[in-house]
């Protein structure tokens, strides 16, 4: 209870609406419970981005838009591309999701080059999702310093689409990084036990869906204590 104190979650939560399915209202709502809670961002499908920029403008609320979400098996060229769009549509952060098969062929060149022109290009906030629960210690690692060599600004651990965020995972990421960049811990994180954990594991951002849960669970723990 006495950890629930030290963090203020809300300017740790990237609000993510990314179900296949979401609707407008889905959308609204997510943009309002941002407003609300003030979360640090709300993060969206790039159909989503006009919506979210006509709610959210002139608010102190990040726009994430994703890319190559959530597989990070398309083309270099196609990621590029909906990553310019994104920007133009008003996207003010991307979440961009590496190829796992040209790292786990060996092919670090074309890791490379499929994110470094997106962070030359775009000029925004990139954060790269590794999918680190389908790579090997070592692929950790060798994905990372890739994506730190192109220049992104965090380094995230997943999409949540797979196996969600660890503490171990995000010690790494801090222990490679070295506070080079920020840390984004995303993917079933459920309570505010579990939150904390990776905020002083080193993560300087959670994506979730959850994040009104989040905020509801800590608001509790403080009228208990």
């Amino acid at each position: 209870m006495e950890k629930s104190r030290q963090f203020d979650l809300a300017p740790y939560i990237d609000h993510a609406a990314l179900d296949p399915a979401t609707t407008s209202e889905a959308i609204a709502a997510c943009c309002a419970q941002a407003l609300h809670h003030k979360f640090v961002a709300v993060c969206l499908y790039p159909s989503a981005l006009p919506q979210a920029v006509e709610l959210l403008r002139g608010k102190k609320v990040e726009i994430c838009a994703v890319i190559g979400f959530p597989s990070g098996a398309s083309t270099s060229s196609s990621k590029l591309y909906e990553a310019q769009e994104a920007t133009e549509l008003g996207a003010t952060e991307l979440d961009v999701v590496i190829n796992l098969g040209l790292l786990k062929d060996g092919n670090m060149e074309a890791v490379y080059n499929d994110i470094a022109p997106i962070v030359e290009s775009t000029g925004l906030t990139v954060k790269a999702i590794l999918e680190m629960g389908r790579l090997t210690e070592s692929e950790k690692r060798v994905a990372a310093e890739i994506c730190l060599d192109a220049g992104v600004q965090y380094l995230k651990t997943s999409t949540g689409w797979g196996k969600g965020a660890t503490v171990a995972d995000v010690r790494l990421l801090h222990q490679i990084s070295q506070g080079r960049v920020g840390i984004k811990a995303s993917g079933g994180i459920r309570t505010v036990e579990q939150a904390i954990d990776l905020i002083e594991a080193g993560a300087t951002r959670l994506g979730t869906s959850r994040g009104v849960d989040l905020i509801q669970q800590q608001r509790q723990l403080w009228e208990q204590s």
